[in-house]
């Protein structure tokens, strides 16, 4: 069985399109599969939204990226654990891909980006140097989508829950220590909603203090709000129906 983990804020907006792609891409496999929404405290419509397109619904309250995704993952039933943010959208080729590399032995894997929607000309520019150095240079899993098999997770200990930020930087380096870890070529779409809300400025300056800051910084709530304060685009979400074969 193929798990699907998709950890989730007050996402309520974002959500319906993510579960809408997960579910193609999950029967375009062939694979019995699984959707979970680990549901971190939300005080929108997030829950129902989850429940509607099919996915259990996992209540947890940390406000901690990295152990929502573990809650998500003790709540899983799969072989293989997906792990897609809420505002992320993948296809059946990732599916299929992710499959074909842990079925070549590789220890897990994950995906390039791109954002979604109009994002102004710095974002464009910040997301072509970031990806050079993150996935080009480093080789790195971004949280967005990340893949492996319920052996390797549990090997590693799941996702590093001292972390606030950074968590699928050391999750990687952790998968990279079993085997190889696949970037797949495809890139998955996640939103660009953090580029449209935020300054240039405002990205510079973070991305300066989390070098500075390393992972003392990573390790603290409180400077990091980009990741963790209440923002969200507004739009009336689509309707969603059907469940999630299991």
């Amino acid at each position: 069985m193929l798990s699907f983990i998709v950890p989730a804020h007050n996402e309520e907006h974002e959500l319906p399109a993510s579960l809408r792609s997960i579910r193609a891409a999950a029967e375009a496999s062939g694979e019995p599969f699984e959707i979970i929404v680990a549901n971190d405290a939300s005080t929108d419509a997030t829950a129902e939204v989850a429940r509607a397109g099919g996915a259990v619904v996992v209540p947890v309250n940390y406000r901690q990226i990295a152990a929502v995704r573990n809650a998500g993952a003790r709540a899983a039933r799969g072989d293989v654990l997906f792990f897609v943010d809420a505002d992320t959208v993948i296809s059946p080729e990732h599916v299929t891909s992710a499959l074909d590399a842990l079925a070549a032995g590789c220890a897990g894997g994950g995906g390039r980006m791109v954002p979604e929607g109009y994002v102004p000309l710095w974002g464009h520019l910040f997301v072509q140097i970031f990806s050079f150095f993150y996935f080009t240079v480093a080789k790195l899993g971004a949280g967005a989508f990340l893949f492996t098999t319920r052996r390797g997770f549990e090997a590693i200990g799941g996702f590093d829950e001292q972390f606030f930020a950074g968590e699928e930087v050391f999750f990687t380096l952790a998968l990279k220590k079993r085997g190889r870890f696949k970037l797949l070529q495809r890139p998955i779409v996640t939103s660009g909603r953090k580029l449209r809300m935020y300054s240039g400025r405002h990205f510079l300056r973070l991305s300066l203090a989390m070098i500075a800051g390393g992972k003392g910084m990573a390790r603290s709530r409180d400077k990091l709000n980009l990741w963790y304060d209440a923002k969200r685009e507004t739009k009336a979400p689509p309707p969603v129906s059907g469940k999630a074969v299991g």
